[in-house]
């Protein structure tokens, strides 16, 4: 999923340049306000957790890997906003030792940042509102919405290859290999997301940003037992 440089365009990598930086400009401004002094400590180790476990790939099929991206994972346990600022640090850091290019860092922001975390996170308010607010509703939303963060992020490399890619595949072949592989992608990442979400509430629920009340047991009666 990450893109190296020369791979899209100068004018395509600029654009989205401009857009991810904007969207993170957007996301400081809004983390700042949702933050809470409980769950700025943990966007610290979400960021270092998607990093490190970004580095472990699975295998998919047909000799390809895949890794997870973190963006729903993120969103979930700290907020959409804050989610997108720990993804950024993480592709930053990524970048500088070449893993994603450095002129494609704002594609990759893009793509694994804003387009996973705002729209995962909707999708996954939808579907924890739809199947109830409780905790199973929670990691199932969480696993489903994760899944489906990974197409929408191979979708956006689809069209931006369309408007600027440098190879020369055609985008048919292009749009078939990346939504069927990262839908593979995607489960894993499903999986990933929801055994995690369903540790962490199971231990400190009310660490979870995306988990509603009905998910917490009261703090007051867990210290009283």
């Amino acid at each position: 999923m990450h893109i190296p440089d020369g791979f899209i365009g100068a004018g395509a990598s600029i654009g989205a340049g401009v857009v991810s930086a904007g969207g993170v400009a957007v996301a400081l401004r809004q983390a700042a306000r949702t933050l809470s002094e409980r769950l700025a400590p943990l966007a610290g180790l979400v960021a270092a957790f998607v990093f490190a476990v970004q580095m472990l790939n699975f295998p998919v099929a047909a000799g390809t890997s895949g890794h997870l991206i973190g963006g729903v994972l993120a969103a979930v346990l700290v907020g959409p906003w804050a989610a997108v600022l720990c993804l950024t640090v993480v592709l930053g850091v990524q970048a500088l030792f070449a893993d994603g290019g450095l002129t494609a860092l704002g594609l990759n922001v893009l793509n694994m940042g804003l387009l996973t975390a705002l729209p995962g996170y909707g999708l996954f308010f939808v579907l924890r509102s739809a199947l109830g607010n409780g905790r199973t509703a929670v990691v199932a939303a969480a696993g489903v919405a994760a899944t489906l963060s990974v197409v929408i992020a191979a979708a956006a490399f689809v069209a931006e290859y369309a408007i600027g890619g440098a190879g020369e595949v055609d985008i048919a072949t292009v749009l078939k290999a990346m939504v069927a592989v990262h839908t593979l992608i995607g489960i894993g990442e499903g999986v990933i997301t929801a055994l995690t979400v369903g540790a962490v509430l199971s231990v400190r629920p009310d660490l979870v940003y995306g988990a509603p009340a009905a998910a917490r047991p009261a703090l007051e009666i867990r210290t009283a037992t």
